[in-house]
């Protein structure tokens, strides 16, 4: 891969990688940024019981859905035994960065800073494209 230029896509301050190769390339890593962006809100959503799982059923393969539902399953019972005073866990998530590196021309790997009111955490998520359509095929939530 050439060096990285730096970009600032629509609605956020945080700088993102772009590889050098051309427009039609910094387009595809602005898709491949976005679809992790809305992913992850919507994973970390999830994980807060306020989303349902089945939104994301078209995102995720099938084996990352059932890890995040099995992690929002184990997040609520813990939320429910925690002293009320400790508040909701992920509360009002927002992605605060999301950065992607092309591995092969079907497969990128991004990450992504989300902050809530009581952490920031890293999020890593892996996405390749099967049939033009791009598919979370690993999603690490830290």
């Amino acid at each position: 891969m050439t060096a990285a230029t730096t970009i600032r896509s629509a609605g956020t301050t945080a700088p993102q990688a772009v590889p050098s190769m051309g427009p039609d390339a910094s387009e595809e890593v602005r898709e491949i940024c976005a679809i992790t962006r809305s992913t992850v809100q919507a994973a970390i959503e999830v994980l807060a019981g306020t989303r349902p799982i089945n939104q994301l059923a078209r995102r995720l393969d099938q084996r990352c859905l059932l890890a995040l539902q099995h992690r929002a399953c184990l997040t609520r019972r813990e939320a429910a035994r925690a002293p009320r005073k400790l508040g909701r866990l992920h509360r009002n998530p927002a992605v605060r960065s999301v950065r992607a590196c092309e591995i092969t021309p079907d497969i990128y790997e991004a990450s992504a800073v989300v902050i809530d009111e009581l952490r920031a955490r890293a999020v890593a998520v892996r996405l390749e494209r099967s049939k033009q359509v791009w598919r979370v095929t690993a999603l690490e939530i830290g």
